[in-house]
């Protein structure tokens, strides 16, 4: 039966646009607990943190990125 399964598996290999190849942001999952709600923060212009804002309230959130670094993707700013 159609729609019975969701593929959530994603192409490894994503089709280049005309400009060129795509080029991937480094980014890391935020859970706001101010507003309960998650978002995606990207890393800044100098490469040296991770910096967003809650979508909702936009309380800041800056994680610096140092040698030795963490495995850790997702995280939770209270």
């Amino acid at each position: 039966m159609a729609g019975e399964f969701l593929d959530l598996s994603s192409d490894p290999e994503p089709a280049a646009s005309s400009s060129g190849p795509a080029q991937a942001r480094r980014f890391v999952g935020i859970q706001f607990a101010c507003c309960s709600i998650y978002s995606r923060v990207y890393v800044n212009m100098e490469g040296t943190a991770y910096v967003g804002n809650c979508p909702k309230c936009t309380k800041r959130v800056e994680l610096k990125i140092g040698p030795g670094g963490t495995d850790s993707r997702f995280f939770t700013a209270y």
